[in-house]
């Protein structure tokens, strides 16, 4: 036995022994496979437990329990669980999220979304250099940033020792810890400008296959809705902050929009890739921005009908938009 097949075993017998424990049900599991954690049916109820990565895995077991045609679904993780009860409260189907302490189950308690973090403005000085380098600035959770079509290609930081502030440039931590090695002493707005050509040439529609163009699909598929808003039927899209922090550059993490369609504001989320999660992401996305209408937008090869289910059960519900 591999070292997978052991770790999915471990983890049913450990289901299996929370739902016993507090359901006193000795009999009449039906264990099921289930990526990142382990499942189980009883009585017509789906149990899963979520140890990868839970904070992304209320979508996944949703998924899980519609495509068995549960009644309810019992979700147990030992973090993240005042995120996931936040977000199962969105949804018309029943759900319970326990927090695992040991052999118990204890009621998860829905916590608030986390406040966002004002800008130091000491950093929005350097909104004109992200401008003059060819980049979009954009503010997420307190951090100023430039992009292109997306990717981030510079960050303004504090020094942790000096506690200056600067502009470095590159994609993700380690290239912009690289570009400041190789090249400091060149004027940053010069070094921005120069990452802003190389890497537009692999952002735009249609690219021939590159690494760059790899990074951050969502992103790219936000900036080209900013740039076409009738894509999804809108007169005017712009980039919002996410409800959440996003953890690094290189994760694949829905990303936000506000959109105005038929004068009404909607919310936005974009996403790329067979993301299961991407309709819980969207009840926080949409209580951030304070408005009921929402729309999750996909590249067709990625939206499944499992995602029209689970959208459908949001309330209000949520609408799916396919673009080619």
């Amino acid at each position: 036995m591999d070292d997978g097949s052991r770790r999915a075993q471990l983890r049913a017998i450990k289901l299996g022994v929370l739902v016993r424990e507090y359901t006193g049900v000795a009999e009449g599991q039906v264990p099921g496979e289930f990526g990142g954690g382990a499942a189980l049916m009883l009585d017509g109820v789906a149990w899963v437990l979520l140890e990868d990565q839970p904070e992304r895995g209320l979508g996944p077991a949703l998924a899980w329990a519609v495509r068995r045609d549960a009644s309810a679904l019992h979700l147990l993780a030992e973090r993240a669980t005042g995120l996931l009860a936040r977000r199962a409260e969105g949804f018309g189907f029943p759900v319970t999220v326990w927090h695992v302490e040991g052999r118990r189950l204890l009621a998860a308690v829905a916590e608030p979304l986390p406040a966002r973090p004002s800008v130091d403005k000491a950093h929005l000085q350097w909104c004109a250099t992200i401008t003059e380098g060819g980049a979009l600035p954009v503010i997420e959770h307190g951090v100023l940033a430039g992009e292109v079509q997306g990717l981030e290609v510079c960050r303004v930081v504090t020094d942790p020792y000096t506690e200056s502030v600067r502009l470095e440039v590159g994609v993700g931590a380690h290239d912009r810890e690289a570009f400041q090695l190789l090249h400091g002493d060149k004027p940053t707005t010069e070094a921005l400008a120069d990452v802003v050509q190389a890497v537009a040439v692999h952002r735009r529609t249609g690219a021939a296959f590159h690494p760059l163009n790899l990074l951050a699909q969502e992103r790219s598929l936000r900036a080209r809705l900013v740039a076409e808003p009738g894509l999804i039927g809108a007169q005017s899209v712009e980039p919002a902050e996410p409800p959440v922090p996003r953890p690094n550059v290189k994760d694949a993490v829905p990303c936000l929009a506000t959109a105005v369609i038929d004068g009404r504001e909607v919310a936005v989320v974009c996403s790329s890739g067979v993301d299961l999660d991407v309709v819980p992401y969207a009840i926080d996305a949409r209580a951030a921005l304070g408005v009921t209408d929402t729309v999750v937008v996909l590249p067709s090869r990625d939206a499944l009908p499992v995602q029209q289910r689970l959208a459908a059960l949001a309330v209000p519900r949520i609408r799916i938009v396919a673009v080619d």
